[in-house]
């Protein structure tokens, strides 16, 4: 109880700082270093309107000076299932491009329950994160590709099989020469590939963002009122930036224990825990982008709520520790799906 009251306290005391610097919340020194920094050369955004330039939300973060021919090789290899042992499942199996980059699924398509199952995170915007899965344990696009790779809950290839496989696709042997000359096909150049391709699925021209950009009449009246209460129900406290969330680590359960009653919990509840091995950590888990947030239900790292409005309602009770009337609910709703943009991974 005594840890509820606190986290309560430092949530508020968040709110009413500068919505800027919430970002740094629930931190540790080693989150703060790999940061991920917008001034980056690799990365635009468009400046919003004067009178939004304060805003805890902004307009999504654009990749530039990206290489058109890696992203295009990287892009096939995203959907090439001859990458998996199996020749069954690519990595566009779960991360549909033409379907908000998750696969609409409980859990992934390769999920191994015994290591513990867990719902599928959009691919949208996902370079802009500041860690990656749920848990945060990728540091870097680099490892989580790495990962995704190799793990036997997604492709479960082995480099020594997979590098072989592809030399022996001469398309892929040519495409890799071109970018490589001196080295061609090897680990560390599919990882790239896949790393400049997955830099491009970002979702830019969402309402909302043209809403910031100056068109005020991008939203609606009643989604206007519902980022309003975005922002005074205190939703903004996890969910900023121009990611609208993957930049912390929060607690899921800050006012109410979302894991109260829930036998057996599975190795992926624990969230950061299962990284840090911090008993602090338990149960917090990366805050997930809320871009697109209309198009991946069903929600949380567990699946277990399939619509927008109950995902509001949850939050609430154990996040802000307050219920939202119905009314409000569907105001915030209407608000989220403007943040929604349909796309097929194209530059």
């Amino acid at each position: 109880m005594k840890k509820k009251v606190v986290y309560g306290v430092v949530l508020l005391l968040t709110l009413i700082s500068l919505p800027w610097l919430l970002s740094d919340f629930t931190r540790d020194e080693e989150d703060a270093a790999t940061l991920f920094s917008h001034e980056n050369s690799s990365y635009l955004s468009d400046y919003p309107a004067k009178q939004f330039i304060n805003e805890p939300l902004q307009p999504v973060v654009e990749p530039q000076n990206l290489n058109s021919e890696k992203v295009s090789l990287g892009r096939r290899l995203f959907s090439d299932k001859r990458l998996s042992p199996s020749g069954d499942i690519a990595c566009s199996s779960c991360h549909r491009l033409d379907d908000g980059g998750a696969d609409r699924r409980l859990h992934p398509v390769k999920g191994d329950k015994s290591l513990g199952m867990i719902n599928t995170l959009s691919v949208y915007n996902s370079a802009n994160n500041f860690r990656w899965y749920w848990d945060g344990r990728a540091t870097t696009l680099e490892a989580q590709v790495d990962e995704s790779v190799t793990s036997l809950t997604e492709l479960g290839a082995r480099w020594n099989q997979l590098l072989p496989t592809l030399v022996s696709i001469p398309e892929y042997q040519a495409a890799f020469t071109r970018l490589y000359p001196s080295s061609g096909i090897q680990k560390d150049n599919v990882i790239d590939v896949i790393v400049e391709f997955e830099r491009s699925l970002v979702t830019p021209g969402a309402r909302f963002d043209r809403f910031l950009l100056g068109e005020v009449d991008a939203l609606t009246s009643e989604e206007k009122n519902g980022y309003q209460l975005f922002k005074t129900y205190g939703c903004i406290a996890c969910h900023q930036g121009g990611n609208v969330g993957g930049n912390m680590f929060q607690l899921f359960g800050v006012m109410a224990n979302y894991f109260a009653g829930r036998k057996p919990l599975v190795e992926a509840d624990q969230g950061r825990f299962n990284v840090t091995g911090n008993e602090d950590d338990r149960y917090r888990f990366r805050v997930p982008s809320l871009r697109n947030v209309a198009l991946t239900a069903p929600y949380f790292h567990d699946g277990s709520v399939e619509t927008l409005e109950q995902a509001v309602m949850v939050m609430a009770s154990h996040q802000l520790g307050r219920p939202i009337p119905p009314d409000d609910a569907r105001l915030i709703v209407l608000f989220l799906r403007s943040l929604s943009v349909q796309n097929s991974g194209d530059l």
